[in-house]
């Protein structure tokens, strides 16, 4: 039995692997021209929504959700290689300033489209949960995350900012945004309910959009954006450590977010000592973008989705998950 168990787990993680090989070519090989910030939305492509749509197998479906589910999990793949495909057509195949980019992105606008379904149904459905409001949000904002993609893709000028600012609100929305409050919703569901909830929740929310505003129209919104949605964070990973303390839980699904929690708190001690740094070393904040998105997007985002995961897997298992 037990033997059947961890098989069973170890294959949790299989619909990604052939997406993983991807992105372990592009982020190895020079022929790729990709910006960091495409290659970032490559991995949430190919790695973070199909791991979020194996998150999504643990719940309760209504018909819509199930058909939604179904397409997504068929869909996901190809949608990913369009995200290839269009990045190719700009940076590799010179096609740059035509519409064949921004055409073949169409194919991630349409699955974020299935996802932000997917997530409004859930917020209809279970009316008064304030956890189930917060996962639907985050999946909302994987659509606006493939809409800013598209904008980006087909080099559009819009609300006053210029493409490559629609490539960072893409990655913002692919991995802040959705994620986030993905992860506040799943702590949610398997919490004792706190006062201060729902105020996290909704803080989630706005935190986001307040960012988004900031980046394009006002810097002082978008700190206040990034400040709020930093405290959250750092409310859910102590709330989340000290409960993975007091709980006996599967040992893989602790592993895992706790090194999700631990990734995050490095970010902030760099954070902190950047001003040192920079000031020793001569090193300006693009010589920091890749460590600031290496420790999120690899350590706090992908350990924290394989740790829900395992988390699920482990409670539905022993019958302690309904949803």
């Amino acid at each position: 039995m037990r033997r059947f168990q961890k098989q069973q787990m170890t294959s949790l993680f299989v619909p990604i692997i052939p997406g993983a090989m991807i992105i372990i070519v592009i982020f190895s090989l020079d022929y790729f021209q990709f910006e960091l910030v495409e290659k970032f939305l490559l991995f949430a492509a190919f790695i973070i929504v199909p791991l979020v749509i194996l998150l999504l197998k643990y719940d309760e479906k209504n018909t819509y959700q199930q058909i939604i589910f179904t397409t997504m999990k068929l869909f996901q793949f190809p949608a990913a290689l369009f995200v290839l495909a269009s990045m190719m057509s700009s940076r590799v195949w010179e096609l740059q300033g035509t519409s064949i980019p921004g055409a073949l992105s169409l194919g991630w606008l349409l699955l974020t489209g299935l996802l932000c379904m997917y997530g409004i149904i859930n917020i209809v459905i279970h009316k008064g949960k304030i956890a189930e409001t917060a996962i639907g949000a985050g999946l909302i904002y994987f659509f606006i995350g493939g809409i800013w993609f598209t904008l980006y893709q087909y080099q559009l000028n819009i609300f006053q900012a210029n493409p490559d600012t629609h490539a960072l609100s893409s990655v913002h929305f692919h991995f802040s945004s959705a994620i986030v409050p993905i992860f506040i919703g799943m702590l949610g569901r398997i919490m004792t309910k706190k006062n201060w909830y729902p105020w996290v929740v909704a803080i989630d929310i706005i935190g986001p959009i307040l960012i988004a505003i900031g980046m394009i129209f006002s810097k002082p919104i978008e700190y206040i954006g990034v400040t709020l949605f930093a405290c959250n964070i750092v409310l859910y990973t102590t709330y989340l450590l000290t409960y993975l303390k007091r709980k006996t839980l599967y040992k893989k699904a602790t592993f895992f977010l706790v090194l999700s929690c631990l990734a995050f708190y490095i970010v902030i001690i760099v954070s902190m000592f950047y001003p040192l740094l920079k000031k020793r070393f001569a090193l300006t904040i693009l010589d920091f973008i890749p460590v600031y998105g290496s420790l999120y997007a690899f350590g706090f985002v992908l350990f924290g989705l394989m740790g829900w995961i395992y988390m699920l897997e482990f409670l539905k298992e022993k019958k302690l998950y309904n949803y």
